[in-house]
């Protein structure tokens, strides 16, 4: 597909999806692709999460093991990570995931609800620094995002696992950014999810 952005495209030159954003209060954050030289500041967010945040997130380690395994990945797999930093101090205080593979379970539950997931959908999961949360933060953001899953070629994104039925504010998040309830189901661990899906043909450009 001509004009679609690749995984080794956007990591030789990562200003190509490079945003600055002034958040409500002026506080400015620049959104950019993860590189391979953010691995101990990556670190610092990762151990920062609260166990809450912890939880709610869609990686599996917190620490600076974590953090240079998916710097070392980037443009290696599926995935297109990118980072908020804040302007100030180049803290980063949001990580925003991307998968460009759906995983089959995913594939399964979505064609039990009558929807048939195609090359063309990605999956997403954010997560953001306590400090950062509960401020209108994703939603100022979540334009820029889907113009970056457009820009990959996708037309359509799910939840990355879904969102746990438990935690309200990520739900009204989504829903407020046009995501829709799909079907619900239970993990291996017995919590369960809530499956969301957003057409971004129905998101205006950032």
């Amino acid at each position: 597909m001509a004009g679609v952005l690749t995984l080794t495209a956007i990591a030789d030159d990562p200003l190509v999806l490079t945003r600055r954003l002034v958040l409500k209060g002026g506080a400015e954050v620049v959104f950019r692709p993860l590189t391979v030289a953010d691995a101990e500041r990556l670190s610092g967010f990762l151990e920062g999460l609260s166990p809450e945040s912890r939880r709610f997130s869609t990686h599996d380690g917190h620490d600076l093991a974590a953090a240079r395994e998916l710097c070392a990945a980037i443009a290696r797999y599926d995935k297109l990570r990118l980072v908020l930093e804040e302007a100030s101090s180049d803290r980063i205080v949001g990580l925003l995931e991307f998968s460009l593979d759906l995983h089959p379970d995913d594939i399964t539950r979505y064609q039990e609800a009558g929807i048939r997931l195609a090359a063309t959908d990605c999956r997403f999961g954010p997560t953001l620094a306590d400090d950062f949360q509960g401020k209108g933060v994703g939603t100022h953001v979540f334009p820029l995002v889907a113009d970056v899953a457009r820009r990959l070629g996708r037309n359509r994104i799910v939840l990355w696992g879904g969102v746990l039925a438990d935690n309200p504010r990520a739900i009204r998040y989504y829903e407020k950014n046009g995501f829709r309830r799909v079907g619900s189901f239970t993990g291996a661990d017995g919590t369960r999810s809530i499956d969301m899906l957003l057409d971004l043909d129905l998101v205006p450009g950032p």
